[in-house]
């Protein structure tokens, strides 16, 4: 997928553990380790509201497009 979720960058610059955002943004440990890991195929926006609020940050510092190249869309 061409969409990159680098939460975990955001909580080490923020120094915020997964128990600890899961519990301030009102979402399961094991939902938020999916998004963290970035194994999620869709995140909510009101879930990425509340991401970027307990962050302090935009969606932007957390979500990247990484173009792929043919090839790797065909595996």
């Amino acid at each position: 997928m061409a969409i990159i979720i680098q939460l975990d960058v955001m909580m080490a610059k923020r120094k915020i553990g997964l128990m600890e955002l899961a519990e301030k943004i009102n979402i399961t440990p094991a939902n938020l380790s999916i998004l963290k890991n970035n194994k999620a195929k869709a995140i909510r926006l009101s879930t990425l509201d509340e991401i970027c609020k307990a962050l302090d940050c935009q969606p932007g510092d957390i979500i990247e497009y990484v173009k792929e190249d043919e090839d790797e869309r065909q595996n």
